[in-house]
């Protein structure tokens, strides 16, 4: 988007968010609701095949998690919802309906702090049993119905936002606000949140929103970017043609970075919203609704104030897509422990693309990473050394060890005591291979006093602390 393009017309982004609740049964019957690595149509019971007479019995815990999730938005919990089905015809939705929450949600009106601080409000957010999944082929089509009644939240934003950056902002935000209220597991490769991103455009002098295009089931925060880029690109050549932009519902795709068109965008009435006769009203006690909001955790804007002082905000937005990471830090920072050098250990080590895939692992406890800074303190371990501690105290072998048994074991300890490393000093200085060094040092050649100070590591086998050795050097060469 240029500025000039940006002056012509306003984008105006509103966002829904599909949520797959982490609870171990589905929406509406006591099928497992993890499928990952599961044959095709293997979790799934009579109530998801809707065979004649069988109904829909609502899972307390996705009433719990929604909830939660509630709280993770700030956003008030409706103490009555109920449920309603929407009618459409798909070969993965052997109902012929869904059960969603159209009229009634169980969570009103919120809001979604963005790192800039821009709030970005939260219209409702609503339950609904998830659909199958359609796989094509080239002359026919296979379902898998394990996904039927997935537990999911939709969750509608507000069309506030209005840049392609703040959509990709906000929907990172949201996404991390999920996860570390722990409502979902939040694998977006697997689908576990899903966006339709709604784009529209008008003139700035217009009061009317333009009309919208539904870019639907985007997955990743560069994609949302890369399809309001492209979305804005698209429309802005059809309003200069002066043609109207059809509303409807459209596709991204990643290889070819365009939107193409899939179908006419149905209104409400379309889906011939009615009362779900199976399902009574959700009528939920004050206390019950107290009690569960109360359960949310530290959300991302908790860490943001309380680290704002002692990790670079740079620093902590890449360790803030770990959450198990910053509640290690967390523990160390409430002890007074250094927390500022243990947080670039993971930004500047562990998150390096190489070592991602530690993460996956067991984190180090609080007090093993404490130890290990206080070793760096105190100079017991070269920087390079402590960095392969770190990265060694990963390893599930070493996940009882605490950073100074490791340290030993690699023969990584560095060598403080002044008067063993005096006679070191003492060795090399009188090695007639140095003497031309030493004269060029005194002589004002500065940059010779390393090649001194790498003769002694040599000859205490790497473990005198450098820094401790040009300092005997400097003395006794003055």
């Amino acid at each position: 988007m240029t500025e000039e393009k940006n002056q012509k017309y306003q984008i105006t982004i509103g966002i829904e968010c599909h949520v797959q609740l982490n609870t171990k049964t589905k929406l509406f019957s006591e099928v497992d609701n993890d499928a990952r690595g599961k044959e095709p149509n293997s979790c799934v019971s009579p109530v998801d095949y809707a065979l004649p007479g069988m109904l829909p019995r609502l899972n307390g815990e996705a009433v719990k998690t929604a909830i939660r999730a509630g709280a993770a938005m700030r956003a008030k919990i409706n103490p009555m919802s109920r449920f309603d089905r929407k009618h459409y015809f798909y070969p993965d939705s052997p109902k012929g309906y869904q059960i969603t929450q159209f009229y009634h949600p169980i969570i009103g009106e919120g809001s979604i702090i963005l790192p800039s601080g821009k709030k970005i409000r939260i219209e409702h957010a609503h339950l609904e049993g998830d659909a199958g999944k359609l796989s094509h082929f080239d002359t026919y089509s296979l379902v898998d119905l394990n996904r039927v009644d997935t537990p999911l939240l939709e969750i509608v934003s507000m069309p506030d936002i209005s840049s392609a950056e703040e959509a990709r902002d906000y929907c990172k935000e949201l996404w991390r606000s999920m996860i570390y209220a722990n409502v979902t597991n939040g694998d977006l490769y697997n689908g576990n949140m899903r966006f339709d991103v709604n784009i529209s455009l008008k003139k700035p002098e217009d009061k009317k929103l333009g009309t919208r295009a539904e870019i639907k089931n985007l997955n990743s925060f560069r994609s949302i970017e890369r399809a309001v880029l492209y979305e804005y690109e698209r429309q802005s050549k059809i309003l200069d043609s002066g043609e109207k932009v059809v509303q409807e519902t459209r596709g991204w795709s990643d290889a070819t970075g365009k939107t193409t068109s899939q179908r006419s965008k149905e209104e409400a009435q379309d889906y011939r919203y009615m009362p779900e006769p199976d399902l009574p009203p959700l009528n939920l006690a004050k206390d019950f609704i107290d009690a569960e909001y109360s359960k949310c955790p530290k959300l991302p804007n908790d860490y943001r104030t309380e680290f704002k002082d002692i990790i670079p905000s740079d620093t902590l937005e890449i360790l803030l897509d770990y959450p198990e990471l910053v509640k290690v830090l967390s523990e160390i920072n409430v002890a007074n422990k250094p927390i500022g050098y243990i947080s670039n250990l993971f930004a500047s080590v562990l998150l390096a693309e190489e070592n991602q895939s530690l993460l996956n692992d067991q984190l180090p406890t609080s007090a093993q990473l404490t130890e290990l800074a206080e070793m760096k303190e105190k100079k017991e371990l070269s920087s390079t050394s402590a960095k392969e501690v770190f990265v060694k105290l990963f390893e599930p072998k070493h996940a009882s060890k605490s950073p100074r048994e490791l340290a030993k074991e690699l023969n990584l300890i560095q060598e403080n005591d002044t008067g063993a490393l005096e006679k070191i000093v003492d060795d090399v200085l009188a090695n007639p291979a140095t003497k031309k060094a030493q004269e060029d040092y005194k002589a004002g050649q500065e940059k010779v006093l390393g090649f001194l100070v790498g003769q002694v590591m040599k000859e205490s086998k790497g473990k005198a602390n450098p820094g401790a050795v040009s300092e005997i050097l400097k003395n006794k060469l003055k």
